[in-house]
């Protein structure tokens, strides 16, 4: 309770001195992804949390000014029936990064200790075995040459009500709810213990988890940014000079006349 107390007496972060801060911050998101693309580096970062955490809007600060071929942001449906009979992680594996990737999961295995053990989509045992497992196959990854990077976003009850109730009244919000949302509101203890059994067994050494308070947006994204880079060690790479080249006259000709008759998009703004 103290740490929420001090976080709520924070100042009030304002607009213009949030988007000062994270220009600066994604301006360095573009020299990590340099230095990923030149070393060749392969990194994975998962995020979880309770519905209305905010990952959404964490991970579109992080990659709304850098390439979506450095920066992959995966979000998976709900697994086929082909993939439910796989092995569990199998489905999240074939999107691992590449050299030079950093792979985003917008969730990721980790549905399984979450919404699947809460909801009932899968089993005690199989809900037993993947935290079982999970450590394994996460050391696995890591000796693999992968490093892997997990945030839990920790939003309050309050919070989070509040969230659900702005996506209920307002219209563009609405796509955000999900058949599971609503039924979250009511488990929330349930969540609060699938968490904790998740920390628990999968908050290791190798692969250890970070908290990020999420009931200030503003504040949380220019954290975890903040954390982000202050995880993966980087330097500016040398680019060379670009020189605009000047358009050729040869093969000149009337570009514009040849469109004429073609269908336009009607200018109404």
């Amino acid at each position: 309770m103290a740490k929420e107390q001090i976080n709520d007496e924070k100042p009030k972060l304002k607009r213009k001195q949030y988007e000062k801060e994270l220009r600066r911050l994604q301006a360095e998101l573009c020299h990590l992804q340099d230095w990923v693309k030149h070393k060749g580096l392969r990194i994975i970062v998962a995020f979880e949390g309770r519905d209305g955490a905010g990952k959404g809007g964490t991970i579109r600060a992080i990659t709304e000014r850098v390439s979506p071929r450095v920066f992959r942001v995966v979000a998976l449906p709900a697994p086929s029936d082909r993939e439910k009979s796989q092995m569990y992680i199998q489905r999240y594996m074939q999107h691992f990064p590449a050299a030079g990737e950093i792979v985003i999961f917008d969730r990721s295995w980790y549905n399984r200790a979450g919404v699947e053990h809460v909801m009932g989509f899968c089993t005690k045992e199989e809900h037993r075995r993947f935290l079982e497992l999970c450590p394994v196959a996460e050391k696995f990854i890591v000796d693999g040459g992968i490093q892997l990077i997990k945030y839990w976003l920790e939003v309050s009850n309050k919070e989070q009500e509040r969230r659900f109730e702005a996506r209920i009244n307002d219209p563009l919000r609405q796509w955000k709810l999900s058949p599971v949302d609503l039924p979250s509101r009511s488990a929330w203890y349930e969540y609060s213990r699938a968490r904790d059994m998740m920390l628990k067994a999968t908050d290791t050494k190798v692969a250890p988890w970070y908290i990020l308070r999420s009931d200030n947006k503003k504040r949380a994204r220019l954290n975890c940014i903040t954390h982000l880079l202050s995880l993966i060690p980087y330097k500016k790479v040398k680019r060379e000079k670009v020189k605009l080249p000047k358009r050729a006259k040869k093969g000149a000709y009337n570009d514009q006349a040849t469109l004429e008759g073609r269908n336009f998009v009607p200018e109404k703004y």
